[in-house]
């Protein structure tokens, strides 16, 4: 008995009208999927079982206006969540589809970029200058399309493209065209955004983009990539952030395993893999990883709001998800599994105008004009394999080799021994907290304890919440808006966390309420233990100056003294509290912060009078930056304990916590 024909499959897509999706996920086998389209305004709206309660699978196209399921803004364009709701999928022989599927190429008229280089340059410009030099967050992606008019139909443009993606595009996640009503989108995404198989959440950050040179990559061409400081830190910067999502939705807060490479036609990528168990249903794992950071920028929240301010147009579906959910028969727990890429590498089609949307991911030493060539080389193996820009060469063959002896494959780079020897040494410089296998049992040091963590818009609280409860700590998080007195007061420790922006801006509603937070429990003595921004405020209350860094700390590890003891700790700070060189101590007099607005039920706990309290620095012996602070029932750290560029971070963190306690 043989299957379905694919010649006469693809010849009724072409001329028929019903919806389709072709994914192709291995190198054998391209999955046709058919079914009904419904549009839903909600990700809990994607329609997992029918009315009679029976199981389904969907093909949902996440744009990415659904951050705002999260509270972030964007700029609407009203693009619909859509949901192809599978009534049948059949594999067919990659091989055969190929062979059947249509090859001239499509005629496109006045390709361009939206936006120029120049024009582009300037843009990265402003946003290293204007927003991580405002300490806004440690890196953004900003995108520009190019664009294209197209005469064809299409549904034959669309089998088109996939075939020239199959043919040209290596190295895929997955490779696919998604054609519904009105919209057409054809791909060949390199990343993993999300799955959930079996309770076992994935993650797969790829950062650093290696532009392979005419005639193709070397070990020697890659070795020089590989040791870039620049293309190394946005790689750990994005797995820190994609650590925050998983200690979100992960019970044992995710492990990290590489790097590797993710070699291309055009591109090769650096990589990790994080993996956690989860029991939460997919959709609500999709909705705590809205969305990637390698395609939106650190902290997330302001990511988004950087994006609007910088992209004057909406992105479509550029940086969302094409998810995947299959029933998987459990009786329990999640019904459905989840197989969810970015959306990224994609041309889409919409009446007659071809788009193409990439993204450059700017850090503090961004190069403006590398940023620009980064665009160009992102767009090109989409652009290069559907015709739109000339393909590279093939490397020259050698005159001296036999013609008709066969043509051995070529190695992966990654087996070269030097560049797994580089790509191997990047762990050395991350906590090892991160690599180990994880589940905190609540026997640690500080076991019986509370620990009310206060999010100030930046989910590495949700890092730090699962390093707390590593200590023993029964930590739980509550947004800066919503936290109330009681809660401050009732905890047995606060932890003051970390947040984008000027810790002086008197005007950010959001400042002013960490500002009370701290104050809350530094005049009542109660145990507190302040991050990043937040030492910042208690700096700013105990007197001690705040000044903006020469150069931003984004995503920069340091060794550092902390009383008496070095550790290496990640930092991501923009402005910084500062001492005189060599201070040790200073005392501080409580009287003297009277201007910070607090409750008069707290101020009548201190004792009459002013009172003299001694504060511990640990600050820097050249500049005087101050790393950490502590004194009768508080601490403070300016890096981030639970970022991966802590090597000592939970050792750091236990001692902190002690001297709060």
């Amino acid at each position: 008995m043989t299957g379905p024909d694919p010649s006469s499959l693809i010849h009724d897509l072409l001329t028929g009208s019903a919806p389709f999706a072709l994914i192709a996920r291995d190198d054998a086998t391209v999955e046709l999927l058919t079914g009904t389209v419904v549009d839903v305004e909600l990700l809990a709206d994607i329609p997992l079982v029918d009315v009679d309660g029976v199981p389904r699978e969907v093909l949902a196209l996440v744009p990415f206006r659904q951050v705002r399921e999260r509270g972030f803004v964007c700029h609407d364009d009203g693009a619909p969540l859509r949901c192809l709701v599978i009534d049948e999928r059949m594999p067919l022989p990659r091989a055969e589809v190929l062979a059947s599927l249509p090859a001239t190429p499509v005629a496109l008229e006045g390709a361009g970029f939206d936006i120029d280089d120049e024009a582009y340059a300037d843009i990265v410009r402003r946003v290293i200058a204007d927003e991580i030099g405002r300490g806004e967050g440690a890196n953004f992606v900003i995108r520009r399309d190019f664009v294209a008019g197209v005469d064809a139909d299409p549904r034959e443009a669309a089998l088109t493209w996939f075939r020239a993606l199959l043919e040209h595009e290596k190295g895929a996640y997955w490779t696919f065209a998604v054609v519904t009503p009105g919209h057409v989108a054809v791909g060949a995404s390199p990343e993993a955004h999300v799955s959930a198989r079996d309770g076992i959440v994935t993650m797969n950050p790829i950062s650093g983009t290696f532009r392979h040179p005419q005639g193709g990559a070397t070990a020697e061409t890659l070795a020089e990539f590989l040791r870039s400081t620049k293309e190394t830190e946005e790689l750990f910067m994005v797995v820190d952030e994609e650590l925050k999502m998983m200690s979100a939705v992960c019970s044992d807060g995710g492990r990290i395993t590489g790097p590797h490479l993710k070699e291309m036609s055009r591109l090769t990528h650096t990589e990790y893999m994080l993996r956690g168990r989860s029991t939460l249903d997919p959709r609500d794992i999709l909705r705590e990883t809205m969305f990637a950071p390698t395609v939106t920028g650190s902290p997330m929240q302001n990511a988004c709001t950087v994006i609007a301010r910088h992209e004057t147009t909406p992105r479509g579906y550029y940086s969302g998800v094409a998810a995947l959910f299959t029933p998987n028969g459990a009786a329990e727990g999640p019904t459905h599994d989840l197989d969810a890429p970015i959306l990224i590498r994609t041309a889409y089609l919409v009446d007659g105008r071809l788009r193409v949307p990439v993204g450059a991911t700017l850090v503090r030493h961004s190069d403006p004009y590398g940023e620009v060539g980064e665009t160009h080389g992102k767009a090109a193996g989409v652009l290069g394999a559907i015709g739109a820009i000339p393909r590279d060469a093939a490397p020259a063959a050698d005159p001296d080799a036999d013609p008709d002896a066969p043509v051995a494959p070529r190695r992966p780079l990654a087996e070269d021994p030097a560049i797994a020897e580089l790509l191997a040494s990047r762990n050395d410089r991350l906590a090892p907290f991160w690599m180990n296998p994880q589940d905190p049992d609540g026997s640690g040091p500080f076991a019986g304890l509370t620990a009310l963590v206060v999010d100030a818009e930046d989910r590495f609280t949700t890092m730090l919440a699962h390093q707390l409860r590593h200590l023993g700590l029964d930590a739980r998080i509550v947004h800066w808006s919503e936290v109330t007195d009681a809660e401050v007061d009732g905890a047995d420790l606060v932890v003051a966390g970390p947040g984008p922006g000027d810790p002086r801006d008197d005007a950010s509603d959001r400042i002013s309420a960490m500002h009370h937070v701290v104050s809350r429990r530094l005049f009542r003595r109660a145990p507190l233990l302040a991050v990043c921004l937040s030492h910042q405020i208690l700096a700013d209350q105990l007197g001690i100056d705040l000044a903006p860094l020469a150069q931003p700390h984004q995503g920069l590890q340091k060794s550092v003294d902390v009383f008496g003891e070095d550790a290496s700790i990640g930092f991501y700070n923009t402005f910084t509290a500062r001492v005189a060189p060599g201070t040790t101590e200073r005392g501080i007099t409580f009287g003297s912060v009277t201007a910070v607005a607090e409750p008069t039920d707290a101020v009548s706990i201190l004792p009459a009078g002013d009172r003299d309290i001694p504060v511990e620095v640990a600050a820097d012996p050249v500049t005087g930056d101050v790393y950490a602070l502590r004194g009768e029932r508080f601490s403070s750290v300016q890096g981030h304990l639970e970022s991966i560029l802590s090597r000592d971070g939970m050792r750091t963190l236990e001692r902190l916590i002690a001297a709060a306690l």
